[in-house]
């Protein structure tokens, strides 16, 4: 199996250009180049020999810390591997330090985190969702400026964007990862059933129709209950293909694209035929439920993000493969959203900051790039450090970066700052179309005037 290398050059250098952006509240002047993702160059392959840990401790940090330390998070599928891999990994060269990783829903860790915060209960770390939300938490407080630590240097300006502050000059999170969309299914079933991987649109519709008509399988596994997955692995995961990745995304920040536009109405068309092909009770339906649904093979195809192939691995008893979005037509050009995902910041009220920053600095360090890289495949670190990807679903996910574009989540950067949240809004939206309670046309309504609300460019 062949093994993806991510290095220095895994995002391409940005046009730094300024535009001036502005809100009711303040004036922006946002350097929109530099906290774009655009594509990534291809991923090329090599080997990697391994790094001493005793090489790691000589050269991360010169001061000696100790203490114990909680990480907040959202990655409740991680827990054991931070228990058992990455914390006592980290300890072989810090052994006074003692790490807790104590994990959140995702669906309820921002709420969460905020109450933690302001009981001042919130751990020492903070794992750090992408641009807006931690942006808030910065300017807000809760969370350290990251100057001068240690470890820093290892990441380039692009991979740090979508944790400083817009003038490009306050660090607030240490980039851990990005994350890449699409969609997971079971290979037996298709075999069973005598299918290929579709690669547009139609062939994805013959696809589920085969599967709905001639077997006992559900044909996408997902749910409604959350919402946050109708947005993430619905509307953000197919969506790209329609308003073009950064070109339709960028569009939406400067006021030229809007959500009513034909690109929005027709991914939420899109969403809105997935309808026939869930599960019974799809509306009462949890992320877990439909992970669930997957893993004990009553349902053939998962729509996905690389983050969801530990969880498979762990569980699943069967071969399971990665398909990128189906394209609307033949010989269209492929999008993906390859998403700055996770970063780790410091609690600005933490009484050990010094320990924090010695872990924050040993993430850094390429010991721990190749270590999270497997031991969590399907997160894609962000450090310049050369990677070995040994995963073969992961390996499916990163070589989509050689045949299409990437983009990002196209409600993340700037566009959630106000009220109502477009992120939010996306969630809500896109869970009433699945639901057949919304209509496109409606959706794509409610979410424009919910962002010409609030966001002069789009007044």
């Amino acid at each position: 199996m062949p093994t993806s290398t991510i290095g220095a050059n895994f995002y391409p250098k940005l046009d730094t250009k300024y535009i001036p952006i502005k809100t009711k509240n303040s004036g922006l002047n946002l350097k929109i180049g530099a906290l774009a993702m655009l594509k990534a160059r291809p991923v090329t392959l090599l080997k990697q020999s391994a790094i001493s840990l005793t090489l790691v401790a000589a050269t991360i940090t010169s001061v000696q810390a100790s203490g114990s330390l909680s990480i907040e998070s959202w990655r409740s599928d991680d827990a054991n591997i931070w228990s058992d891999v990455i914390l006592p990994a980290f300890n072989q060269s810090h052994p006074d330090i003692k790490v807790h990783f104590a994990p959140t829903p995702p669906a309820e860790y921002n709420s969460a985190l905020q109450a933690k915060l302001q009981a001042g209960t919130a751990g020492d770390l903070i794992t750090c969702r992408p641009f807006d939300t931690s942006l808030s938490l910065y300017q807000n407080g809760h969370l350290e400026n990251l100057a001068g630590l240690d470890g820093l240097n290892e990441f380039s300006d692009v991979s740090k964007s979508a944790w400083v502050t817009d003038d490009g000059k306050e660090q607030f999170c240490l980039p851990l990862a990005s994350v890449i969309h699409g969609f997971i299914y079971n290979k037996a079933i298709f075999k069973e059933l005598n299918l290929k991987v579709p690669a547009t649109q139609d062939e994805f519709y013959k696809v589920l129709d085969t599967i709905k008509s001639e077997s006992r399988y559900i044909p996408l596994s997902m749910g409604t209950a959350d919402q946050w997955e109708a947005a993430t692995m619905g509307f953000q995961n197919v969506g790209p293909n329609f308003w073009k990745g950064e070109d339709g995304r960028k569009a939406l920040i400067t006021g030229e694209g809007k959500l009513t536009d034909k690109a929005y109405l027709e991914t939420w068309q899109e969403l809105a035929k997935w309808k026939d092909y869930l599960g019974r009770g799809y509306q009462a339906q949890k992320y877990s439920d439909s992970q669930n649904l997957f893993t004990l093979e009553r349902a053939a195809i998962y729509p996905a993000g690389s983050w969801d192939i530990q969880t498979f691995n762990d569980q699943a008893e069967f071969e399971f493969g990665a398909f990128p979005p189906p394209v609307p037509k033949a010989g269209d050009a492929c999008y993906i959203s390859d998403h700055t995902d996770i970063g780790i910041g410091i609690n600005a009220n933490s009484d050990n900051k010094e320990a924090a920053k010695a872990l924050l600095s040993w993430m850094a360090s390429a010991e721990f790039a190749n270590l999270f890289a497997n031991a969590v495949p399907g997160f894609f670190p962000l450090s310049n450090h050369k990677v070995t990807i040994n995963d073969p679903v992961a390996q499916e996910f990163v070589s989509w970066r050689d045949q299409c574009n990437s983009t990002i989540r196209n409600s993340y950067q700037i566009l959630s700052r106000g009220t109502p949240n477009l992120e939010n809004a996306l969630w809500n939206v896109s869970a009433q179309v699945l639901n057949g309670t919304m209509s496109p046309e409606a959706a794509a309504k409610k979410a424009q005037d919910g962002l010409q609300a609030w966001y002069a460019p789009q007044q």
